[in-house]
Parts: structure tokens; C-alpha cells; sequence
């Protein structure tokens, strides 16, 4: 670790070191950017270490992560943590690869695999690898793999572990879900609370600007003019919007890319290294694209979609400010937000502050102020000016006026802008509200405890009306709330914000879109599923929410949204449900 600079351990990583937590099992609350990767490694080592491999070709440790990006990151840190283990191998399997390379790698015999939930488990039920004396397992952001539906394909892995193992648990957050279910995964354990809610985000500015909608992107372009040699990652909800506003940004010229699910994994990559390579400073991305997202040096993450809940914004905020170094959570807040952002901080333990963004004459005050510093600065600097460089200021003030000669200097010195700055409107702030009103920048709603039954609790982010849909899975085949909710997220590339209630029955189960985004969602909803293919969605003729009606069909009149199927058990799937993998 000297080698590789480290000087001190973080938190997390001298509680692993602790004897207490040799042989345990260890269940870490701990965010983004607190070292956490190093610290699995350390907990590992002596396992890892043992020059008497494990019998037959079953690893000595198996790592899962949410997605594969996290995956190749956690490989990359243990490879130069483990370089000096004589024999050490570190192999890495996640969908979306060549899995003829990566069971050629397995038979190897590696001892430790990292990978994402559904490529392990087919190389499982495949048995191209074998666990059965698997010493350790870890599980690292479990919430983020919760969230994203992989938790049957991780019930699915533990139950062809060995008993006699250690069970370590990573994450930011731990909902009830979460709790629960590492209660029964990882029995006693001992917990350490390397960096929880709020405590990772002493080196983190949290502001809010109060914008209406249509100016947004106006207070972005003006933080992005005073920040366009530093990295920024904006947050937006649809890769729709990932794609836009990154073309936007582009055109109005900043080094911005998109980063959302649909990207091809060679484009995703190229895009990845080149916003770690400092080659593109603005990253535009969704909430699941930016998962293992590890990338050194980012200044200041914007939500320019707001985030749904107290995790989402910590796992968000928790990609700048790290290792030591200043960061900067900006959100763009519409003013009848501002009391679910309250409401967020309060619940994230987080002290932030209400700023007016930045006007044209500020940004302009603001970068002269910075131009003045740097020269002022240099003037101040020890080092002495070359020979030569003083000679030719000597030839220069023999010829011009020294008030000439600084103001021209000054103009070159002061490069060009990408663009002129934008104006904002002024939002003053909003007083205290009460009864219904209220209610209405509500965060997320409840999900209720009932797997059938409309799902209750006010609507947060839009207010109808609502357009109702089917589809022909139902809780004999496995439906539950959560699991639903999830497919149909991930099928539209919507927001659980924009889903209404839900009620699941024997066969089939109905569920509610908002109009607003249902055009979006029958597009995405329309292409065949290539997880679930047998399961089918269709429009029905009634609409949610307020009783508002919206006809059954594309729009033109020419033909329906969705092909019309029958209440056929046939049409039912075969599985237990979706795969989520």
C-alpha cells in the first residue's frame, strides 16, 4: 500500500484491520469513496494468502457486484493489493462478455471471482464454476443490487455456498429489505460503521439553487462556465435525457457525453476512460448507468433531475468530495421541490444551504476575481523568471507602455468562454405550507405491505392523469410488488415515481403509468424483452388516477399500442418470474 501511496488508512479500512474483526463476519456500512474496495482486500488477505489452495477448482472467495464496471474496478484495486501473493489470480465474470473467455479463465482455477449476480449464477448452474469450498463471500452495494432486482439471483448463489464460510456485506444504506435479508445470510456478525449516512460528507458542499424547470439548463451552462477545466457528473432520470442534454452541452461548447444502460459495452467503456482520462470534463448520466462509476478528482455532481430518495442522493453526492479533496452536490430544485429536498437532507443527516444561482455579472465577477488570483499568485511565487524571459519584457517596455503591454497580457491570459453566460430567472423563496399543498413535493411514495392491492400514498413527482396497463404475471408465477416494480422500471426505462398503483391477482396484474410518460413507455414496452420474453404488456382501455380516459392505441388510430392477448394460462410465464440479471 506504501508503494501505491497511501500514507493512512481510512476509517473502514483500520476497523477491518482491528483484531476484533479477524474471523468474523463483517457487515459495513460505508459509502462511495471511503476505501472500502481495500479494505474487502485487507479482510481477505489472510485467506487469499495461504499458499494451500482450495480443493478441486472451487475459489477461495467470491465477490459480487451490482454491475460490471464496479466488478473491473474491484479487480483492478485487488490485483495491485494481492501483487505480491505468490499464484494470486483475480478473474472477473459479468453479463454482456464473452462467457467462453471467462470459463476458459475459471478452469485457471482462480482464487478469488468477482462478478455481477446472473453472469455468476449461469456460470454456477453451468458449473464452470464451482463454490463448493468457497471460504468467503462478499456482497458489495448491497442496496444498489436490491434496487436493481438481482435479489433471487443472490438467494440463488448463497444457497450453493458452503455453511462453514464467512459472510461479509458492503453498503451505503440498509433499508429494511437489505436488513432482513443479510440478517439471514450473515447471522452474527459484527458491524462497522465505516462511513454512514452524512459522515462521508464532511468534505462535500451541499447547495440547492432555486430554479423554476425551464431554467435549468441555464444554471448549469453558468457552473459549467466557471468550472470547464474541472470534471462534472450530471444526474438525469431517462436516458433520454442523458442523450439530450449531453448534445446540448456539447453544442454550446463543452466536452460532455452521455452515460445510460442502452450504450453498447465498447461505447460505454470508451466513454468511461475518457471522462477518467480528463480527455471529456462533463459526464451526463442515469442513476443505474452510474453505478461502479469510480473516477478520481470530480468536483461537483449536479442533479439535474432530482433524486428520488435520501440513498439515491448519497450515492449520487458520494462520487466527488473523496479521498481528502473538496466537493461540491449541486441541486436544481423547482420551487414547489424545495420541501422534499428539506425533507431529504433532514433524513441524510445533511446540512445544506439555499444559494441564488449565478447571474451573467456574477459569472463574469467570479472569473476575473479567479484571473487576478492566479496572476497575483504567480507574481508572489519564488521562482524567478528565466534570462530570456526577462530580456524580451525589456525589449516590450522599450516599445509599448507598461499600462498597454499588462492589459494586452491580460486579454491573452484570459482564455475565451464557451459560450456567453445565460440569464436565470429570480425564485424567491417559498413560506411554510400546510394541508394538501403540502403534500404535493412528497418524496417517494409508500410501497405498502400488501402484494395485492393498489399500491396507496400520495403520487410525488407527477399528478396524473394516469394511464392503466396489464400484464400476464401474476402472484402464482412469482409477483411481488418490489419484483414487479422493478420490471416494469427497467421494461419503460422509467421512474418508480411515475407508476401508480399496482394490484396483483392470481394470473395477471394491473399497474398505472403516468400519461405524461407513457407515450415514452409503450415505445420501450413494446420491444421484446429478451430477459422475460413470455412476459407481455398491454394497454387497457381505462385510464387511472384522476378517471381521465386516454384511447387504447399508438395515437394515429391506425392500430393498437400493444397486441391484444388473451387470459390463456398459456400466456403465462413458464418461470417463476423475471431474471433481473
Amino acid at each position: 500500500m506504501e508503494l501505491k501511496g497511501f500514507t493512512t488508512l481510512t476509517a473502514v479500512q483500520r476497523a477491518v484491520v482491528d483484531q476484533e474483526a479477524v474471523g468474523k463476519n463483517l457487515r459495513i456500512s460505508s459509502q462511495t469513496g471511503s476505501g472500502k474496495t481495500v479494505a474487502i482486500g485487507i479482510a481477505l488477505h489472510s485467506e487469499l494468502a495461504d499458499t494451500e489452495r482450495a480443493p478441486g477448482n472451487s475459489p477461495s472467495a467470491i465477490l459480487i457486484t451490482p454491475t460490471r464496471e464496479l466488478a473491473n474496478q474491484v479487480r483492478d484495486e485487488l490485483s495491485w493489493l494481492y501483487a505480491n501473493l505468490s499464484g494470486m489470480h483475480v478473474t472477473v465474470v459479468t453479463g454482456g462478455t464473452d462467457i467462453g473467455r471467462e470459463r476458459r479463465a475459471l478452469e485457471r482455477r482462480p482464487r478469488l471471482v468477482v462478478g455481477t449476480p446472473g453472469r455468476m449464477l449461469d456460470h454456477l448452474r453451468s458449473g464452470a464454476l464451482d463454490c463448493s469450498a468457497v471460504k468467503h463471500v462478499v456482497l458489495d452495494e448491497a442496496d444498489q443490487m436490491f434496487d436493481m432486482g438481482f435479489r433471487d439471483e443472490l438467494e440463488s448463489i448463497i444457497e450453493q455456498l458452503p455453511a462453514e464460510r464467512l459472510s461479509h456485506l458492503v453498503s451505503a444504506t440498509f433499508p429494511r429489505q437489505v436488513r432482513t435479508f443479510a440478517d439471514n445470510f450473515q447471522g452474527e456478525y459484527l458491524h462497522i460503521q465505516g462511513t454512514k449516512l452524512g459522515a462521508a460528507n464532511e468534505d462535500i458542499q451541499h447547495v440547492a439553487f432555486r430554479v423554476r424547470p425551464h431554467d435549468r439548463y441555464a444554471a448549469l451552462i453558468n457552473e459549467l462556465i466557471l468550472t470547464q477545466d474541472e470534471r462534472c457528473l450530471v444526474f438525469v432520470r431517462r436516458r433520454a435525457d442523458a442523450a439530450e442534454l449531453a448534445e446540448n452541452l456539447a453544442a454550446d461548447g463543452f466536452s460532455a457525453l452521455p452515460l445510460s444502460g442502452d450504450l453498447p459495452q465498447a461505447q460505454r467503456t470508451r466513454t468511461l476512460n475518457a471522462f477518467r482520462n480528463g480527455l471529456v470534463k462533463t459526464l451526463v448520466a442515469t442513476d443505474v448507468a452510474s453505478r461502479g462509476i469510480d473516477v478520481a478528482d470530480i468536483s461537483m455532481v449536479v442533479h439535474y433531475d432530482l433524486p428520488e430518495d435520501p440513498s439515491a442522493y448519497t450515492h449520487r453526492s458520494g462520487r466527488t468530495g473523496r479521498a481528502g479533496q473538496q466537493g461540491r452536490s449541486l441541486l436544481l430544485v423547482a420551487p414547489q421541490a424545495e420541501g422534499r429536498i428539506r425533507r431529504l437532507w433532514s433524513l441524510a443527516k445533511i446540512e445544506g444551504s439555499w444559494v441564488a444561482p449565478m447571474t451573467p455579472a456574477k459569472v463574469r465577477k467570479t472569473l476575473r476575481k479567479k484571473l487576478r488570483k492566479q496572476l497575483h499568485d504567480q507574481l508572489a511565487a519564488d521562482e524567478s523568471p528565466s534570462e530570456e524571459q526577462l530580456e524580451y519584457a525589456q525589449t516590450l517596455l522599450a516599445r509599448f507602455s507598461p499600462e498597454l503591454l499588462v492589459s494586452r497580457l491580460l486579454e491573452i491570459a484570459d482564455p475565451p468562454l464557451p459560450r456567453e453566460p445565460m440569464e436565470v430567472g429570480v425564485v424567491e423563496p417559498r413560506g411554510p405550507r400546510s394541508g394538501s399543498d403540502a403534500r404535493s413535493d412528497a418524496g417517494p411514495r409508500s410501497r405498502g405491505g400488501s402484494g395485492a392491492g393498489p399500491r396507496s400514498g400520495p403520487r410525488a413527482a407527477y399528478d396524473g392523469p394516469y394511464q392503466r396497463y396489464s400484464i400476464n404475471w401474476g402472484h402464482r408465477a412469482g409477483a411481488t410488488p418490489a419484483r414487479l416494480l422493478a420490471h416494469i422500471c427497467r421494461r419503460g426505462d422509467i421512474s418508480s415515481q411515475a407508476i401508480g398503483a399496482l394490484r396483483i391477482e392470481v394470473r395477471s396484474s394491473t399497474f398505472e403509468v403516468a400519461q405524461s410518460v407513457a407515450t415514452q413507455f409503450e415505445s420501450r414496452a413494446r420491444v421484446p424483452d429478451s430477459r422475460d420474453p413470455n412476459l407481455h404488456i398491454e394497454a387497457m382501455g381505462d385510464s387511472g388516477g384522476d378517471g381521465a380516459r386516454l384511447e387504447r392505441g399508438s395515437g394515429d388510430g391506425k392500430r393498437p399500442a400493444f397486441r391484444p392477448r388473451s387470459n390463456n394460462p398459456r400466456n403465462n410465464p413458464r418461470n417463476k418470474g423475471p431474471r433481473n440479471s
